[in-house]
């Protein structure tokens, strides 16, 4: 699966190399993006080549190979979007939980919320995928609203109690308090982990580790896509 960016650089070197038979410089793909600096293209350029879709020649500047590229009526190409949310990293129709019914013994069965894929926590990177499968979760640590699951990668909050392989259970909102631990989407491109600081007009994203350095951004780089309310580990 590809964020709706990944899929726009793509089509974007596979254009020029059509066109020119050389791909486009960091600058005009920095431009042709909207993106807010060289380093988002670097990492959207990354993110191409881990899932198969992107090559670059070794010693070779601006020397990019176009593997191939998704199916026209894949629907990463056409991502439904549920209503009164839309999120550019996170995609796909969430819904609402799946409503709890009860055992024969009358205890109550296991509430299903979709996992969306992964979540950094650490560096911020365009890791959310649409809906991959469901996980049944407690319906006791679910309150009201919608939610969804996402597997954490990265150490940056580990001083929170969240490791590298759990699962964070998400109540989806765009708004928190100070200090909540939340899904924040970066410049409507990269998706995190992290605990939200007000600071004035400014957002700090603030990691519990003392090896990652909390960022700040202007009040409008930052959007929040849920509160973490849940942790599920496995041994």
């Amino acid at each position: 699966m590809l964020t709706r960016k990944q899929l726009e650089l793509l089509l974007f070197i596979n254009e020029r190399l059509k066109e020119e038979g050389v791909p486009p410089s960091f600058e005009e793909m920095k431009e042709a993006l909207n993106l807010q600096s060289k380093s988002g293209v670097h990492r959207l350029i990354v993110a191409l080549e881990e899932r198969g879709f992107l090559r670059r020649m070794p010693n070779r500047a601006r020397a990019l190979e176009v593997l191939k590229l998704p199916d026209a009526h894949s629907p990463s190409l056409t991502p439904k979007k549920a209503p009164g949310f839309t999120p550019n990293v996170i995609q796909g129709n969430l819904g609402r939980v799946k409503p709890v019914s009860a055992t024969n013994d009358g205890a109550p069965k296991a509430a299903v919320v979709p996992l969306m894929g992964r979540i950094a926590a650490g560096v911020p990177v365009s890791a959310i995928q649409d809906h991959t499968a469901n996980i049944a979760v407690p319906p006791e640590m679910l309150s009201g609203g919608e939610h969804f699951a996402l597997e954490v990668k990265g150490d940056s909050m580990i001083e929170a109690g969240i490791f590298d392989g759990d699962t964070v259970i998400i109540r989806k909102g765009d708004t928190a308090h100070n200090g909540d631990i939340i899904v924040a989407l970066v410049d409507d491109e990269e998706a995190t982990l992290k605990r939200l600081r007000r600071k004035g007009d400014s957002v700090a994203l603030e990691a519990a580790n003392p090896s990652y350095e909390t960022r700040i951004f202007g009040p409008d780089r930052v959007r929040v896509q849920g509160r973490l309310i849940g942790l599920l580990r496995k041994y």
